[in-house]
């Protein structure tokens, strides 16, 4: 029964570990760019836009199109961004568990 009490008390350090890590991706903020950083979107760590920034040269009629585009690859940068280091914090949590190969956490 010894190793099932170190068992569970492993869990409850893992457990208080993953809180931490849910709020240190949480308090994140991520820019992602297009178009040369003509166009930049920040992106809090829960995937919200927080600040939307536009050069003002793509600011007319006729750039319409363009700047749709760039905003969205600049919304599409940033979120990969995000999901990368999100990866990194929770690879960072999990070196030296023994899970098994392709289990990922959280389940």
């Amino acid at each position: 029964m010894k190793n099932f009490g170190d068992m569970m008390k492993q869990a409850s350090q893992l457990q208080g570990k993953m809180q931490e890590m849910q709020e240190k991706i949480a308090a994140m903020e991520v820019e992602g760019s297009a178009g040369g950083g003509m166009v930049k979107v920040t992106l809090t760590g829960k995937g919200y836009a927080s600040k939307v920034s536009i050069e003002k040269d793509l600011l007319n009629a006729e750039e319409g199109e363009v700047l749709e585009d760039l905003i969205t690859a600049a919304i599409n940068d940033a979120k990969a961004r995000l999901e990368e280091q999100s990866q990194e914090e929770m690879k960072s949590l999990t070196d030296g568990l023994p899970l098994p190969p392709g289990m990922k956490l959280p389940f």
